[in-house]
């Protein structure tokens, strides 16, 4: 996925977020958005998942020279952050299906794979309201990672990870998001060591 920046700004009444954004993230590239906390990170990532509008300015969104409508976008976006909640009342093997049904996995793998994956032998009938805060966002992060989406957006991807976590985390990273278009937000060197281009909120207040 390549998405278009043409003079993008947002603001929460009459506080500019960011403003005046002319950017380009290419197809395959990995990108870092950095700054602060408060500094607009998240709010940036939002606006590139198409949750929320710029309040100026247009973005452009296209996958092998086909542009995609707003409307559409959801469909080749992959998105985890701290923020968006899991349905607690299913278990993890009901979440795994029920995401399924609405983003396909990664070729040749099965909501299986990912019980594998996340090494929660004894959670495939847990609730999710039952299982840690890491747990979560392992959870978070598979679903995210291994599926058939083309831009992958991660909100301070290792929020609630132990040292293990992380490991896992660069892991995944490594085995499933090759080729992909990443997006991650984060003041945690560890969280986007990978990436190959950091853009710092702050150039555009």
């Amino acid at each position: 996925m390549q998405v278009t920046f043409h003079d993008v700004s947002k603001r929460y009444r009459y506080e500019w977020i960011f403003k005046g954004l002319h950017y380009e993230f290419i197809q395959g590239g990995k990108y870092a958005v950095t700054g602060p906390n408060g500094s607009g990170k998240s709010t940036l990532m939002k606006v590139l998942s198409g949750h929320l509008t710029p309040s100026k300015g247009k973005l452009v969104f296209e996958n092998n020279d086909r542009k995609f409508a707003p409307d559409e976008v959801y469909q080749q976006i992959s998105y985890a952050a701290p923020y968006i909640d899991l349905i607690e009342e299913f278990t993890l093997m009901e979440a795994l299906d029920f995401h399924c049904r609405f983003k396909p996995l990664l070729k040749n793998l099965l909501p299986g794979d990912l019980l594998e994956l996340l090494s929660f032998p004894k959670a495939k009938d847990k609730q999710i309201r039952h299982f840690s805060s890491g747990m979560k966002q392992r959870l978070k992060l598979a679903l995210a990672c291994c599926s058939q989406s083309s831009l992958i957006l991660l909100d301070e991807p290792t929020t609630n990870l132990d040292v293990q976590g992380v490991d896992w985390y660069l892991g995944l990273v490594e085995k499933f998001l090759g080729g992909r278009t990443i997006v991650v937000a984060s003041n945690v060197k560890e969280d986007f060591g990978f990436c190959d281009t950091e853009i710092n909120i702050q150039a555009y207040k």
